[in-house]
Formats: structure tokens, sequence, C-alpha cells
């Protein structure tokens, strides 16, 4: 493969494996997320629903685009993966996989609806942290806190959006519903026999879209983790598409000069005159490189990834500046200047991919990861989670609110928590219909307690296994 040397492509050959077994880990822990409501109220029998759900995760990872991807390639600064020992980018990968699976495995085998996203985030947050402080760092901070934290926002609050919208939405239908569907819709499910034909509909219909939803955005995390393997690992054939004519961005490098030119580094901080300069810098090496002869209109392998680093630290500085607002430019150039930070139609274009087989083998693990292992955490959010038992008008309602809060976050490419979304949603369902009294506090506590506890302890996890594998490979 690629004439790599047998070692590296042991060593790739094993990544890729553990990638595909925390995406297959990451399925079944994270299935009770989408089957728990029409397994429970039997609407869907088990083997049926998770096949289901299973399938259309596959679609989910397939259609969902790679926006979430790049937001977890990305939280790796640049200067981290332009390290050239392929053994010390082989103990990153190795020291980020294992934690996450550690960790997901765990919560699995208790019960605890952890969250996937946590969980992978907290892994790679842990690895830059170790190299922060590894000697060969001259570069400073080894995350991409400006992207670490866009990531913490959108963990933070949708769990919050999730339990206020459903105490919404729970509202709605006490309102609207006549009191004879009022008492169908709020009743518990009968032991072994289905619901009326069009709640069955509904609840299918939720689990269709939390599942397609769920492969959309967790599929995705499983996609921007192969490709910082392949980046790490390979870079000469991954750092860029080489579906993409290089040639092609000379204009845009060209107008993007223009346009920074027209910026008074006066009316910049120090800071930002400095990120300034660093694009012009980036642009003249990087136009520089393009001018030159190139084969099959591509960049010799020993100079894709120094083009791929150029190209992220001339969008990067790019969006600090137009972000810090002293920019003093027209409504048009900020504009384009913010189009060429964009994923799909500017300069990340060539940097922010995903081959097609990536694409298909994250979705066929998942895919196949969602159709095992659904009924510890089914128990948990059917029966635990609130005193009374999950109503079919609670079920429908936490799923909606999570299929409307994970496909948002998806268009918007920001990583999500499935499980944090669905549980709290089910939570905010349970208090709209008997108050905060309606809780089970000791599930609520552990749940809570897996939640708090999954970013220290995957951080502190991957970096001490980054920083052991360092030391023997």
């Amino acid at each position: 493969m690629f004439g790599l040397e047998t070692d590296i492509f042991l060593l790739l050959a094993f990544s890729i494996l553990a990638a595909c077994a925390f995406e297959f880990v990451n399925g079944f822990h994270d299935t009770a997320n989408a089957v728990a409501t029409v397994i429970y109220t039997n609407s869907l029998k088990p083997n049926i629903a998770v096949i289901w759900s299973g399938f259309m995760n596959f679609l989910g990872v397939f259609f969902g685009g790679i926006a979430v991807a790049m937001g977890i390639v990305n939280l790796l600064p640049v200067e981290l993966l332009i390290d050239q020992n392929v053994y010390h980018s082989a103990a990153m990968v190795f020291a980020l996989l294992l934690s996450a699976i550690i960790w997901n495995l765990g919560t699995w085998y208790f019960g605890l609806p952890s969250s996937s996203s946590h969980t992978l985030i907290g892994s790679i947050l842990g690895v830059g942290l170790a190299f922060t402080f590894m000697p060969e760092n001259s570069y400073g901070a080894g995350v991409n806190w400006s992207k670490a934290k866009e990531l913490f926002m959108s963990l933070l609050t949708s769990p919050i959006f999730g339990f206020a919208l459903a105490i919404i939405i729970m509202f709605i239908i006490r309102r609207t519903l006549s009191k004879p569907l009022r008492e169908i819709v709020f009743s518990e499910p009968k032991k072994n026999q289905p619901p009326p034909i069009w709640i069955r509909a509904i609840l299918i219909t939720t689990c269709t879209l939390v599942s397609f939803f769920h492969g959309s955005n967790d599929g995705q995390k499983g996609v921007g983790l192969v490709m910082l393997i392949l980046i790490s690992i390979v870079p000469a054939h991954f750092a860029m598409d080489s579906s993409k004519n290089p040639v092609e961005m000379k204009s845009e490098l060209i107008q993007i000069g223009q346009i920074v030119n027209r910026i008074d580094p006066s009316r910049l901080s120090i800071t930002d005159r400095g990120h300034l300069q660093t694009i012009k810098d980036e642009i003249a090496g990087l136009t520089a490189q393009i001018s030159k002869p190139l084969v099959n209109n591509q960049f010799p392998l020993e100079q894709r990834m120094n083009a791929r680093r150029s190209l992220l630290l001339i969008s990067r500085n790019m969006k600090t500046i137009l972000d810090n607002g002293h920019a003093n430019l027209g409504a048009s150039d900020e504009a384009f200047l913010k189009n060429q930070s964009a994923g799909e139609s500017g300069i990340r274009r060539y940097t922010d991919y995903a081959p097609d087989w990536v694409i298909l083998m994250i979705s066929l693990s998942l895919g196949l990861g969602t159709m095992v292992g659904w009924k510890r955490i089914v128990v948990t959010i059917g029966e635990k989670i609130g005193k009374q038992h999950l109503t079919y008008a609670q079920g429908a309602s936490a799923e909606l609110v999570a299929a409307s809060t994970i496909g948002v976050s998806s268009y918007m490419g920001l990583p999500v928590s499935t499980t944090h979304v669905l549980s709290s949603g089910i939570a905010g369902s349970m208090v709209a219909s008997k108050g905060v009294k309606n809780l089970q506090g000791g599930t609520i506590r552990n749940i809570v307690i897996a939640w708090i506890l999954t970013l220290p302890v995957t951080m502190v996890l991957s970096g001490t296994l980054y920083v052991f594998f360092r030391w023997i490979l």
C-alpha cells in the first residue's frame, strides 16, 4: 500500500482497525439512544429495531457530510500533525484510540449513558496537552483552543437545550390533544402489547430520524479519527486532497493577498500583526510552490504536508483577525475571506476532505456496532431516569428533541452528544409530567458523574498512554 515499509504499513493497518473498533463500540454503546423508545413501547421487535437503526446509522454517515469530521481533525493544531517521526504519530493515534475504547466499554458495561463524543474529544485533548510538554514542541499550545472552545460550547449547551425543549413539547401535547388522546399517549406501555398504529408510526419515525442523525454526527467523528490517522502516519498521501488541482488555488491566494494587504497593521493588536505577517509569509511561500512545474498537477509527495500546513495557517489566522473585529475591511472583502476559510468552497477544500472508502468503512463499522449490545442502556433510559415508566408521549418527545438537536448540530458542523441530548430530553419529559420529584436521583447522579468524569479521565488516560507509547516506540 503506497509503497510503505512493512512496519509503517502494520502501524497504519492496526490504527485503522482500532478506529473501526472505536466506531463499532460507539455503535452498540449509543444504539439505545435511537431504539430505546421503540423497543420499550413494543413498537418494534428488538431485532428489527436494531437492524433498522443500524441501517439508518449507515446512511447517516454516508450522506452526512464531513463538517463534524473536520472539527475533530482541526482540534489538534497543525504543528502537532507535521511531526515527521511516524512513530510519534503512531503513539498519538494509539493513545487516543485506546483511552476512548476503554472508557466507552467501561461505561457501557455499567449501563451508563456516557458520551462517545466527550470520550473522543477528551482523548484528543489529552494527547494535545501531553504534546505541549514534549521537548520537540517549539510552538507552545498542543491544542487548538479556539476550536476546543467551540466544541465545548456545543457539548455543554445541547443537553440544556434538550431538557428545556422536551418540557415545551410535552406542554404543547397536553394543550393541543383532546382528553381521550391524552389518556392514550400519556399511558405507560403494556407488556408485550404494541401501541395503536398511529403511535407506532410516530415512534418509528422518531427512531429513524435519531438513527440517521446519530450517524451523520457521531459517524463523522469516526471519519475524522481515520483522517487524523492517515494524515499523521502517511501525510504524503493524505495531507491534501489529490483529486483537486492545486494550481487552481493560485488566483484565490493572490486575491487573499491583495485583501490582507489592505488591512492597516496600526489598527491591529500586536498579536494580530503577527497573524497578519504569518498570512503574508505563507501566501508567498505557497504561491512560489505552486508556480513551479508540478507533475500530474500535484505537489511532490514530500511537499504536501507543508502545503497543508500553509493553507491551515492562512485560514486560521484570517479567521482570528476577522473575529477580533479590527481588520477594517469592506463587507465584500470580509465575506470573501470568511468564505475562503470554509471547508467546502474556499482554500480549505484542499485540506478538509475524506475519501469515499473512509466514509464507507466507518458507515459499516457504526452500522454493525449498532446491531449489538443495546439491552443494558435501554433499561436505564426506559425505566431508571424517571420514577414512572416511559410513556408514549415522553418517548416521542425525547426522540424528537434528540433528532432535531443532532440534525441542526450536524448542519452547523458541531459535534453533539446523542446520549446527553436524549437522556436530558427524557429527564425533561419526566419533569414536565410530575415535576423534579419524578426523577430518580440515584440514576441521574450516576449519569451526571459519568458526564463530569468523561473529559478529565480520558484526558489523563490518553495523555499518560501517549507518553508511554512515545517511550516504547
